[in-house]
């Protein structure tokens, strides 16, 4: 039997009423055509906004705010990001092995080390790498770089993929630190699928983790999970911790500035 492409769409859609997620093998074997053909189907009916391509498949539409270019971020919320990145970088003691992921808050940790020795740096942003170099030229802190390997994207200035989590897999760290694109209802989220599944490696793999959220991310919702902010050690934010999340209210250290503790 042939469907006509309306008729797919209305399939689809009901599908989508009844499973969180369908996947482009089964729709087409369901509805006896090409995946092809259903890949088609559902990039025409995620522009309509009728829902979310996702790997292999597709859930419900979720309106998402989408990711700027890196640079762009990097000078949006510039002075609360320092700032937050200054306080985050007092966490850093000597003889630590510390990660730290892709993002334009925790890019600027590097630019507040002084005088720290010894200290084993893993990241996978190719621009966090850069800064902490620099450090160890200035003379800030001693101590060596290690950039993950994997596949580089370039809009982020990063590395993610299969291979970076296999790397990530056979090291342990003392402290992580870890940005995010928004905290919604107690759970911390990334735009990326494959930086998010590299952040929440780094969390299972470091004895302390430092979540790092400028005010912009509070109550903000991307698309991808990377951890509950319960596993977070401690948060750094430049507003204080909202009414609603009291009970982490002993986790939040304000950033105004580098006067608050």
């Amino acid at each position: 039997m042939t469907y006509a492409k309306i008729e797919r769409f209305e399939f689809i859609l009901q599908q989508l009423e009844v499973d969180e997620k369908i996947i482009v093998a089964n729709i087409a074997e369901e509805l006896q055509v090409a995946p092809e053909t259903i890949r088609r189907d559902f990039d025409e009916l995620e522009q309509q906004r009728l829902l979310t391509r996702v790997h292999g498949g597709a859930v419900k539409y979720t309106h998402v705010r989408n990711e700027p270019i890196f640079l762009r971020k990097l000078q949006m919320q510039k002075e609360a990001k320092r700032n937050i990145a200054r306080l985050a970088a007092r966490r850093i003691c000597d003889g630590d092995t510390i990660a730290v992921d892709t993002g334009t808050t925790t890019v600027h940790i590097a630019d507040f080390l002084l005088a720290v020795d010894d200290i084993t740096v893993v990241t996978n942003s190719i621009a966090a790498a850069v800064q902490f170099n620099l450090a160890i030229e200035e003379r800030r802190m001693t101590g060596k770089v290690i950039l993950l390997g994997g596949t580089t994207n370039p809009r982020q200035s990063s590395v993610a993929g299969a291979a970076t989590l296999e790397m990530l897999g056979n090291m342990n760290f003392d402290k992580a630190f870890i940005s995010c694109g928004g905290i919604s209802e107690s759970i911390v989220y990334d735009y990326d699928l494959d930086e998010s599944l590299i952040s929440k490696k780094m969390i299972e793999q470091s004895k302390m983790n430092f979540l790092l959220a400028d005010a912009t991310k509070i109550n903000g919702k991307s698309f991808y999970q990377i951890c509950h902010i319960e596993e977070s050690s401690e948060i750094f934010c430049d507003i204080a911790c909202p009414v609603e999340w009291q009970i982490y209210e002993e986790k939040w250290t304000v950033c105004n500035g580098g006067n608050s503790e």
